[in-house]
């Protein structure tokens, strides 16, 4: 950020709501106060929209994470220049990512193609058709400024490399031949029950003492095996930890939740006409997102700069409580209220004795609350993991790559056909939830190892087998690969308050959710994107009247 180009100063100099930083939660409440006639600024201090839910060139991911992954010193001249009714408290990041590993086999033939990759910093992630998010983008009209296509299959892993697809319909059932006719008639009739609960019919409902105990129990008295019971857990119902040891899963899935899961997962089989599964990718990468919702806030007249640090908060001397910002630019901005990134802190100037009413409030400035780690990778290759598909997700259930494994690890195998790359070329992202960096990579790596040959250095003898899309043993070789692991927070609502950062779910129903609490707390008395039919999809073309997403054949 050396080379600030300068700005104008900003008018006007007052507004009801700052929102710093453009990630997806940060774009989702500058779009709801715009539509509910706030007056929003939303500053950003990188020059892309989306922050670390952002999708980034190749040759701009190692230089993002890294700029996260150390914490630079406050600007001095933040605190210098006191104002006779402010106090400044200085603003920094914090970091975020550590143990970051790059590592490029083939640069030269990478170095062609560096913008054309857009990488999603916060994946493998997906929509369900169904979901939340998705209701909202239709709900919000965010879709006209999106495209998605289907994700073709989801396949449960294994430690030899085996891709077992998951049957999550009635007709997958009956086509696959990985399975006997035991298991069929039990997932059947297991599929039966649920659908049946659903529907509301008496003789098939589940017992509210059913709905209470943990899901696991509720299959094995459904008598279904090992193989089905991982299909249903991890790979339809997406838990991350293993439901059959108490010890590393203290909080097990309900019954009630389990199925609600997979009534999600069923309702969005078939809801779009292109879509012949249940998840969808946003052309472009996952960053399309924010993007989005910032261009739904712009439209509603939300005020956006990009390239804008803020280096200080502007303190009431008083009373202690938040009257603005200090841009890079030296301009004073005010506000009613504040929105940050999580990633942000709130520092006392050096040698600072704050006044009796900020020392009282200063403990809320930056507390965080940490909920462990969560490793991802990102490889890239020239050859699918199935030849004969190109986008598709693999679930690694807990212990079925080692006895060690107690969470899933997921995988996302995405293709040219969503300009994430170039033609010919192929993005894994690979992720699962750990308690330290060493943990979480030896997850990773299992995976990397299992389905991918690494070649070596590029400054051994050959870089041969770089080049080659396959070696003797079919697997795909790898050209390039980022490993990092990401700290977990979530929100925090206070007279400042802070956004969630990317988690380790697959979809974003819990940011969603996170997101809505905040703005509600913000806005009690605010409407979260209230429906008028003068605006509804207005440019949404031949979408029909319960709304549609735009889903490229």
């Amino acid at each position: 950020m050396d080379d600030i180009p300068p700005y104008p100063p900003i008018d006007p100099t007052t507004f009801d709501l700052i929102v710093i930083g453009t990630g997806l939660p940060e774009s989702i409440i500058a779009a709801a106060a715009s539509t509910a006639s706030k007056s929003v600024l939303h500053l950003d201090p990188n020059p892309f929209y989306g922050s670390h839910f952002s999708s980034l060139p190749l040759a701009d991911l190692p230089s993002f994470l890294s700029s996260h992954s150390t914490s630079p010193s406050p600007p001095g001249s933040a605190s210098s220049d006191e104002h006779h009714d402010f106090s400044l408290l200085d603003l920094s990041t914090r970091p975020l990512y550590s143990s970051i590993d790059i590592s490029s086999f083939s640069p030269d033939l990478l170095d062609q193609y560096s913008r054309k990759f857009n990488l999603d910093v916060a994946g493998p992630r997906v929509f369900f058709c169904a979901d939340k998010s998705i209701e909202l983008i239709l709900n919000t009209g965010a879709n006209q400024y999106m495209e998605f296509k289907s994700i073709d299959a989801t396949f449960v892993g294994d430690n030899k490399g085996n891709l077992l697809n998951v049957p999550d319909s009635r007709a997958a059932i009956f086509k696959d031949k990985s399975l006997g006719l035991m298991e069929k008639n039990l997932l059947m009739r297991f599929f039966k029950l649920v659908q049946g609960h659903f529907a509301g019919e008496q003789d098939v409902k589940i017992s509210d003492e059913d709905l209470q105990s943990p899901f696991v129990d509720f299959l094995n008295k459904m008598g279904l095996p090992p193989k089905i019971k991982s299909f249903i857990l991890y790979a339809i119902a997406m838990e991350d930890y293993d439901q059959e040891d108490t010890g590393v899963c203290g909080d097990l899935l309900k019954t009630k939740d389990g199925i609600n899961q997979l009534a999600l997962y069923n309702a969005s089989i078939g809801r779009f006409q292109n879509a012949s599964g249940a998840l969808l990718y946003p052309i472009y990468g996952q960053g399309e997102l924010s993007q989005a919702f910032c261009r739904r806030a712009a439209v509603k007249g939300c005020t956006y700069v990009l390239r804008m640090p803020v280096t200080a908060l502007l303190v009431d001397k008083d009373t202690g409580c938040y009257k603005g910002v200090r841009l890079t630019s030296g301009q004073d901005i005010f506000s009613q209220k504040l929105i940050l990134d999580p990633t942000f802190k709130v520092t006392l100037p050096s040698g600072s004795s704050p006044s009796p009413p900020l020392q009282a409030k200063f403990p809320f400035f930056s507390p965080k609350d940490d909920r462990g780690k969560i490793v991802r990778g990102i490889c890239i290759t020239k050859a699918s993991l199935k030849p004969d598909m190109s986008n598709f997700l693999v679930v690694y259930p807990p212990r079925s790559m080692f006895p060690e494994q107690v969470t899933s690890i997921r995988l996302l195998q995405i293709a040219s056909n969503l300009a994430v790359c170039p033609p010919g070329m192929f993005v894994l992202y690979i992720s699962a939830l750990c308690n330290d960096d060493d943990q979480g990579k030896k997850l990773i790596h299992a995976v990397m190892n299992t389905l991918l040959t690494v070649p070596p250095p590029i400054n051994s003898e050959s870089n041969a087998s770089a080049q080659s899309e396959t070696t003797e043993s079919g697997k795909p070789t790898l050209l390039w690969s980022a490993l990092y692991s990401q700290e977990l927070t979530l929100g925090q609502v206070d007279f400042i308050c802070s956004t969630p950062m990317p988690d380790g779910k697959l979809n974003y129903d819990d940011l969603i959710d996170a997101t809505v609490k905040l703005f509600k707390e913000i806005y009690p008395e605010d409407e979260f994107f209230p429906q008028t039919s003068s605006e509804n999809h207005e440019h949404d073309g031949d979408g029909d009247g319960d709304g549609d997403v735009s889903l490229e054949t």
